[in-house]
């Protein structure tokens, strides 16, 4: 009813208390393809689905950015949006390392991408950033994976997942993240890949083509693999039926149930 009237402006308010730009963007990073973050004792992975390209020549578009040696990112959502707080952290994290010759803190980073969603949104002429990030790295406090939305809210997660059809993944990332802590490197890329293969429509098979997987962690600089180094891991990674039935069948009762255990 009032929808035409006040989705122009993102500083204007709907009479039902709704900023219909902020949901659009949250529409995007929901449809984006899927991305999948899992963190364990001393590493986090990332993998990501790319989408595949309209035209028959053209490449993937890539949906990890390597930002220092001891962060990265993943995206979901408005691809370019993406590469612009690629860019704008990429930045931040140089001027910090020529300042104080270290990394910065994981914490601080987040909490800066949070203002930077948050400044897009609080005044009028600009639009909302249509993209999430999942934010993986490793400082003096140990490995962090860290969630921001177009709200600018920053998030503290040992698993999560967005994109479309991530319901699938964050359900199976519910039932094994306690073992997470207990894991190698392998068996958390493995894990990883597992839920985002569950977020993957039907026919659909992850390959060196369509994932990407990167990995950082102590003594571990943030690595986007090649594509040798990604395919031994998907070859020997396989989906067993049973999982992907299990997701598919437990997507609708998690909606009801408490996500994730946020850190404080």
């Amino acid at each position: 009813m009032f929808k035409n009237e006040y989705d122009s402006d993102i500083t204007t308010w709907s009479p039902t208390g709704r900023l219909f730009q902020i949901e659009y963007a949250n529409e995007a990073v929901n449809n984006g393809s899927a991305t999948v973050g899992v963190k364990g004792r001393d590493y986090v992975v990332l993998t990501a689905l790319k989408r595949s390209p309209v035209a028959e020549l053209s490449s993937y578009q890539e949906k990890v950015f390597e930002i220092d040696e001891h962060v990265g990112m993943s995206i979901s959502g408005l691809v370019a949006d993406g590469r612009v707080l690629a860019r704008f952290l990429r930045t931040e994290c140089m001027n910090y390392r020529y300042m104080y010759s270290d990394g910065m803190p994981m914490n601080q980073m987040a909490d800066m991408v949070g203002e930077k969603h948050q400044r897009h949104i609080q005044f009028g002429g600009k639009r909302p950033f249509g993209v999430g990030l999942l934010l993986a790295g490793y400082d003096r406090q140990g490995p962090h994976l860290y969630q921001t939305v177009p709200s600018g809210d920053v998030y503290d997660y040992k698993a999560t997942a967005m994109g479309v059809r991530s319901q699938a993944s964050r359900t199976y990332l519910e039932k094994h993240f306690v073992h997470f802590t207990d894991c190698t490197l392998d068996e958390l890329v493995v894990h990883a890949l597992k839920a985002l293969a569950s977020a993957t429509s039907e026919g659909v098979e992850l390959n060196v083509k369509n994932t990407t997987i990167a990995i950082v962690g102590k003594d571990t600089p943030f690595t986007i693999f090649e594509e040798e180094s990604a395919r031994r891991y998907l070859d020997e990674f396989k989906m067993r039926p049973e999982d992907r039935v299990a997701a598919a069948d437990d997507e609708e009762e998690v909606l009801h149930e408490q996500p994730l255990d946020v850190e404080e």
